[in-house]
């Protein structure tokens, strides 16, 4: 049986593995982009996810502007996109551009696995 599939768009690398490290104890599998503007080429190879975590801050195309590549993409409409930044002061403006859920970086390793399975289950999580 496949193990559920997670996207990181982050620019940096050290953050997708500690990211894909926490996903892999949830039993999640990951694939990771470094370079946002590879995005567009990269939804249309994608099969089946069950979440996507965006860095907003990136060289290229900004996490907004990749939220708004999967919001034009219908297969994507039901999987909730969660902002993932050290930008806590972009939590009123990710609501406002449409993502689920928001996590600052560090992630909290301790928290992470009840702010995962609520953000599976359909629940917001805006952690900061």
């Amino acid at each position: 049986m496949n193990r559920p599939v997670a996207l990181i768009v982050d620019d940096n690398k050290t953050n997708i593995q500690i990211l894909a490290s926490l996903l892999d104890q949830e039993g999640l599998d990951h694939i990771a982009l470094l370079d946002s503007r590879l995005t567009a080429s990269a939804i249309q190879k994608l099969g089946s996810l069950e979440i996507v975590f965006l860095d907003l801050e990136m060289p290229g195309l900004s996490g907004y502007d990749v939220l708004s590549l999967f919001q034009a993409d219908e297969r994507f409409q039901s999987v909730p996109i969660v902002a993932y930044t050290v930008h806590v002061s972009e939590t009123s403006e990710a609501y406002h551009r449409g993502f689920h859920s928001f996590l600052a970086k560090p992630i909290d390793p301790d928290k992470f696995p009840a702010q995962l399975a609520r953000i599976l289950h359909g629940e917001r999580v805006w952690a900061r």
